[in-house]
């Protein structure tokens, strides 16, 4: 038995098959038993091997629902991350309540939110640290203390902010220090001695990489990247820029070539970012284009391929970007471009040659389109609500409706590209759970 006390903390198979999980990994077994005993521990995982479970199951032994009182906090660099740990942590219907913090919405969204006291506050450390300041809320009854990607954390800037928080917690908390890597300073206003390191012995997904460097005869590489992109289908691809302009020239210039492609970088306001990352998920998008923003955080199941149009400064850069592919056990292939004038990085694997074809192949037109919703979990609108309107109200055939996502307050659903037409006139003006709401194509 894993769980130490009540029924509501064991670790059950409907719990994990919820997450799509037949049974745990030995390091997240280790972490469970480790951290569910009260230990201060330094988790290292490699990106995509499932830290994020391993550090959340135990606290489901620790947090009361009925306690009404903040009892465990999670920061995370990034506003994606805190989305992405939230919806682990509901997925696993413990029955105590999560709320996320992170910057690009109001806060008084969240203060309203914190009159039913969530039990976990996962969020980035500006935001919480903004909390605190105002006195929103407070965390006497904190018992447990986790920093997620803490090295990216302290890279962002993070660090005094995280120090404030910190001062402002009980002196006497379980501390769990997550990272990649064990190589992460650790400053001494953390006060962190770990008592245990948990670290994962399986495979790397390194390992599961094929590499491919590809020649480009120009320095300007949009031409090849574009021929490259062409035999790399189907996606979903994520291509690698260095910087906002480049990732912004080179999203338009792919645009152009009629390739269904996104853009994903921190200057995008909060709503362009996360409409890219549903289109990329939901397959409208087959492509995206992205600063190392998108190394770290983001949750892409089933990426297959990554690609380099800029190679990264560091080592460290290039294993958080490859790690977006090769998750779960399966295969991943990394390709960069390279001109004959720059210098290759010591930290590249051995490649295989690839010759680009003389011109780009067609790019076969998407699959799915997706369809903006106007209405959200505030609105008590759920999927069960959206696939009964788009398939009795829209006659919708059940196979051409694709992912649903359903925010606070509006919702976006995947559906087969050919049935558009015809579907937003018969949603037009109509009513979903007895309320009329915009529906339109997402853009």
């Amino acid at each position: 038995m894993l769980w130490p006390c009540s029924n509501r903390n064991l670790e059950n198979k409907e719990r994990l098959a919820a997450l799509g999980i037949a049974q745990l990994r030995p390091f997240q077994k280790e972490a469970l038993n480790t951290i569910a005993k009260g230990a201060d521990t330094q988790l290292v995982a490699p990106t995509g091997s499932g830290k994020t479970l391993a550090y959340l199951l135990p606290l489901v032994s620790k947090l009361d629902p009925a306690l009404g009182a903040c009892q465990a906090m999670v920061l995370v660099p990034s506003r994606e991350l805190a989305l992405q740990v939230t919806a682990v942590w509901q997925s696993l219907q413990t029955g105590a309540k999560v709320l996320a913090m992170y910057g690009g919405h109001e806060m008084a969204a969240e203060t309203n939110s914190l009159t039913q006291m969530p039990a976990l506050i996962v969020g980035t450390p500006g935001r919480i640290a903004d909390h605190f300041h105002r006195k929103t809320f407070g965390a006497d009854q904190l018992k447990v203390l986790v920093l997620d990607e803490f090295d990216k954390c302290l890279s962002l800037g993070f660090e005094k902010d995280m120090a404030d928080i910190r001062m402002a917690l009980p002196k006497k908390i379980q501390q769990v220090l997550v990272s990649a890597t064990a190589a992460v300073p650790i400053p001494e206003w953390l006060g962190f001695w770990a008592d245990k390191i948990v670290a994962s012995d399986d495979e790397s997904p390194a390992d599961r990489l094929a590499y491919y460097e590809v020649a480009a005869p120009e320095k300007d590489k949009l031409e090849p990247l574009l021929r490259l992109l062409s035999v790399v289908q189907p996606g979903p691809v994520l291509v690698f820029c260095n910087h906002r302009d480049a990732a912004e020239r080179t999203a338009a210039f792919l645009k152009e070539n009629k390739v269904p492609v996104g853009l994903y970088h921190g200057g995008m306001e909060q709503v362009q970012r996360e409409l890219a990352l549903i289109r990329f998920r939901n397959g409208t998008d087959a492509f995206l284009v992205a600063t190392d923003l998108a190394a770290r955080g983001l949750d892409i199941p089933e990426l297959p391929t990554v690609v380099h149009y800029h190679l990264p400064h560091t080592a460290t850069e290039f294993i958080h970007r490859n790690g977006r592919t090769a998750r779960n056990s399966q295969e991943g292939k990394v390709y960069w471009l390279l001109h004959e004038s720059e210098k290759r990085p010591d930290f590249l694997p051995d490649p295989e040659a690839f010759d680009l074809p003389a011109k780009p192949a067609p790019f076969p037109a998407p699959l799915w389109d997706t369809v903006f919703v106007a209405a959200g979990k505030k609105q008590k609108i759920n999927k069960t609500d959206i696939v009964g309107f788009f398939c009795k109200t829209g006659k919708l055939p059940a196979q051409d409706l694709g992912l649903i996502v359903v925010q606070d307050n509006s919702s976006f659903v995947a559906v087969k590209a050919k049935a558009l037409s015809t579907l937003l006139p018969l949603l037009a003006g109509q009513k979903i759970k007895g309320q009329k709401c915009l529906v339109k194509r997402a853009r």
